[in-house]
């Protein structure tokens, strides 16, 4: 993925566009996590669910991007 990314004439870092696809996935994440129940078994949920996008965030950077 390149560093910039042109859209309607304006350039966008390449990184909003993974954020963006990682808010996606972070809902559904978040969707099988409150619905198997693993939120009862976490400490703080806002945390959790914070660290967890960092990670999902991290992990598509590192494939789309290497």
């Amino acid at each position: 993925m390149p560093r910039e990314v042109e859209i309607f004439g304006v350039l966008v870092p390449g990184l909003l566009l993974i954020g963006l696809l990682a808010v996606a996935v972070q809902y559904g994440v978040d969707w099988l996590c409150s619905h198997y129940g693993v939120y009862r078994h976490v400490w703080h949920s806002a945390l959790f669910r914070a660290a967890l996008f960092a990670c999902v965030w991290g992990g598509l950077s590192f494939l789309l991007i290497h």
